[in-house]
């Protein structure tokens, strides 16, 4: 009897050892939770990708939204299933902590029924059917690497469906050729300081720049009742400056915390 049991207890563990689909794992920055089994995985491709930055749409058959990244390089990527004790949005904010503490940027982030139609993301973005769910069950986010990987990409995509269950999808892209610049939506900036409480901006060390200032004003001046602290070696010159785009002085106050740039923290 008790062999038998041993025996069994071999089965399982092998059993659920292979759940991950054959020849799959998990891409280095982002960690796994617990239990989650990988169901679909693609390894590294080369191919032309574009990564929308705006609710996506279809308009006459065609694609659209407000904007993208697009290179060429090579892609892989990665779609768990999580267990029930796990849900799709603690997933995804679990892989966008580990991202952004290894110093990845923040260049668009959706949810909800702010991100589009599900699928759209599942068939025309991703090309995953198990990836569609319900509207307001989603979330998306395009991170750049930090140096020496900053001409790398990496998306999160998570979902439920309709049956409750619950899937987080990871898709690294390395760029072939340099990204260039690639500044985030002031709607992101917004959305990061909210639901964070900082902006940290390490490469914003001098005079303020305009592009900065206008998608900082723009994302400050979409909730009008936030009130920030701005901190950094040329803080009070960002102050003045935000003033001077539209953003009101009273929300504004100077902070002391050290930084390298510009940290800018939400007032709760």
């Amino acid at each position: 009897m008790r062999l038998i049991s041993l025996l069994g207890l071999g089965c399982f563990s092998s059993l659920v050892f292979a759940a991950d689909v054959p020849g799959s794992h998990d891409l280095p920055l982002v960690p796994r939770l617990a239990d989650a089994q990988i169901v679909d995985y693609r390894p590294a491709a080369e191919l032309e990708r574009i990564y929308p930055m705006g609710a996506i749409r279809k308009i006459s058959g065609q694609l659209r939204f407000d904007g993208q990244v697009s290179a060429r390089g090579k892609a892989t990527s990665v779609t768990y299933e999580l267990p029930p004790e796990h849900s799709s949005t603690e997933a995804f904010t679990a892989a966008r902590e580990a991202l952004q503490k290894q110093g990845a940027e923040l260049l668009f982030w959706c949810q909800a029924r702010d991100c589009g139609e599900s699928s759209l993301w599942a068939n025309e973005v991703f090309g995953n059917a198990k990836l569609y769910g319900a509207d307001d069950q989603q979330a998306y986010l395009l991170l750049r690497l930090a140096a020496p990987q900053d001409n790398s990409l990496l998306a999160l995509y998570s979902i439920t469906r309709g049956n409750r269950k619950a899937y987080l999808h990871v898709e690294q892209f390395e760029a072939s050729t340099p990204l260039g610049e690639l500044l985030p939506t002031s709607a992101t900036l917004l959305r990061q300081l909210k639901d964070t409480g900082v902006l940290d901006l390490p490469r914003l060390t001098g005079d303020p720049q305009p592009a900065w200032l206008t998608l900082l004003s723009r994302g400050l001046n979409l909730d009008t009742t936030l009130r920030v602290s701005v901190s950094g070696a040329n803080a009070e010159a960002w102050r003045q400056a935000l003033v001077g785009q539209g953003v009101r002085a009273a929300r504004m106050e100077l902070g002391n915390v050290p930084a390298t740039g510009l940290h800018i923290e939400f007032l709760r």
